[in-house]
């Protein structure tokens, strides 16, 4: 490890751009003794180098926007095609409205390419399943859209929300996800419990909190969750209440 140190500050010098991906590898060199140049002012989290979530995720994280996921149920290709277009029309209503700040834009056709190409890439294996990074009112909309077509018979079975651990309020990781965080709370677990719990009373079918989520055990507290939607209007009331804090309670932080 700390010749590896050794040879990212020689190609840095040179002009290499590099972050931490995630794994608590500069937490891992520094644990190895090599100079990564820790400060105690900001309670050794942020390092010489800094964290994808320090250099780039985070403020996407703060706009809301986060890997949403879904699985069609019916293990239909054809549902899975269908959904794309559910949640690409709803992408481009959010994109036709008035007052939309740049970067939020920005997101909104980077999201839009990937989910017209997504087909495309062939990345499906075994569940039909799919992701998204969108926003609370991305999120809700879309599942609105999903459990109206269930309802009506456009898909052809149940369609199950959840998302990536690595969200916007999923986890308490201060070597990941909770990296940007100064005030000294990026060691406490209170999001990520804070979220499941919220969810689980608020239309969530089922919870988890688990732990390690990508920088090892005892590194990061993770919460998730999965929502069945099977057309019925009380399926419409879960997404709206969950759905909303279970980004809300992220941004708020």
């Amino acid at each position: 490890i700390r010749r590896q140190i050794a040879a990212i500050d020689i190609l840095y010098e040179r002009g290499m751009y590099f972050f931490d991906y995630g794994n608590a590898f500069l937490l891992t060199a520094k644990d190895a003794g090599a100079p990564i140049g820790d400060s105690d002012d900001n309670h050794l989290i942020r390092f010489k180098y800094p964290s994808y979530v320090q250099d780039i995720m985070g403020d996407i994280f703060s706009l809301g926007f986060g890997p949403f996921r879904w699985v069609c149920a019916s293990g239909l290709a054809s549902d899975l095609k269908e959904t794309d277009k559910i949640a690409g029309d709803i992408i481009k209503e959010q994109m036709s409205s008035k007052d939309i700040p740049a970067n939020v834009l920005k997101q909104y056709y980077n999201n839009l390419k990937w989910i017209e190409e997504a087909e495309d890439a062939k990345l499906v294996v075994g569940s039909q399943a799919r992701i998204l990074y969108s926003d609370q009112m991305g999120r809700i909309k879309i599942g609105l859209a999903f459990n109206q077509a269930v309802r009506t018979g456009r898909l052809k079975g149940p369609v199950i929300l959840s998302r990536d651990h690595h969200d916007v309020s999923g986890t308490d990781s201060p070597f990941r996800e909770t990296a940007n965080i100064d005030d000294g709370s990026a060691f406490c677990a209170d999001m990520s419990v804070q979220n499941v719990i919220g969810d689980s009373f608020r239309g969530a079918t089922w919870v988890a909190l688990h732990n390690g989520g990508g920088t090892g055990f005892g590194q990061a507290i993770n919460g998730g969750f999965g929502m069945f939607l099977d057309g019925s209007t009380k399926a419409d009331e879960n997404i709206q209440q969950m759905l909303y804090w279970d980004v809300i309670n992220g941004v708020s932080r």
